[in-house]
């Protein structure tokens, strides 16, 4: 039963797998326009590819490699420029940013489950109970620049899309991985955006307001970078899922 549910699910989750392919450096793409007379269309990538793919980048060390040179250059930036403003701060991302959630993600193929129970021996692994858990490890390269911010003088803002439901375990988390931060905001109870993207502009928004000025926002996804109020912006890889 629990190999038809995944089965299942992987089925409906095909087009993202095939973007999250794509992005982690698959050759082949569906064609944009018809193939000319008899010439046969470019092959669309299969599911197994696609997966097998997505965890050679991760196990081969490519994608840490790409992740530290992100952040590195990330702390570069904040040892320039935090010495010049009076309230500095940066602001980060948590999931695949600041904290791998990876296990949950193999286990169910490399796909984004968001609800229901985890089973990471054989899945399927719903990513909030495994959040849930408070055992992700951290991203060292960001755990670095968190605490060269720290050293410098510089506020650490965490803001993410984690419901307010898992505020204790989350900071319980971060703070057993070696984070320390002034703020940690996620999704209140009840709360509707139209995009993750409006809910976190919104809150950089409202650390501007409070006298910071933020010297960068670092996040795994697009929507973690949109809407300004940050001086840069610093997007890390991320070969498995696209939140909008």
């Amino acid at each position: 039963m629990r190999r038809r549910h995944v089965t299942r699910i992987l089925s409906w989750l095909w087009p993202a797998i095939v973007a999250a392919a794509l992005h982690a450096g698959c050759t082949n793409a569906v064609r944009s326009s018809p193939p000319a007379d008899g010439q046969a269309s470019a092959p669309v990538p299969n599911l197994y590819d696609a997966q097998q793919q997505i965890a050679q980048y991760i196990d081969s060390g490519r994608y840490d490699a790409d992740v530290a040179r992100v952040a590195q250059q990330a702390q570069t930036y904040v040892e320039q420029r935090a010495g010049a403003v009076a309230k500095p701060a940066i602001v980060l991302d948590i999931d695949e940013t600041s904290l791998s959630n990876w296990p949950a993600y193999r286990v169910n193929g490399w796909v984004r489950i968001v609800n229901g129970e985890c089973d990471l021996q054989q899945g399927p692994c719903g990513v909030r109970a495994f959040q849930a858990r408070g055992q992700s490890i951290a991203i060292q390269p960001t755990l670095h620049l968190a605490q060269r911010a720290e050293a410098l003088g510089v506020a650490v803002f965490f803001i993410t899309g984690r419901p307010a439901a898992l505020r204790e375990a989350t900071e319980r988390n971060l703070r057993e991985q070696g984070f320390q931060w002034t703020d940690v905001t996620f999704v209140p109870d009840g709360a509707r955006f139209a995009s993750v993207a409006e809910f976190k502009s919104a809150e950089r928004k409202r650390i501007a307001e409070q006298g910071y000025t933020i010297l960068l926002t670092m996040g795994d996804q697009e929507s973690d970078l949109r809407g300004g109020y940050a001086e840069r912006t610093f997007k890390l890889p991320n070969p498995v899922y696209v939140v909008p």
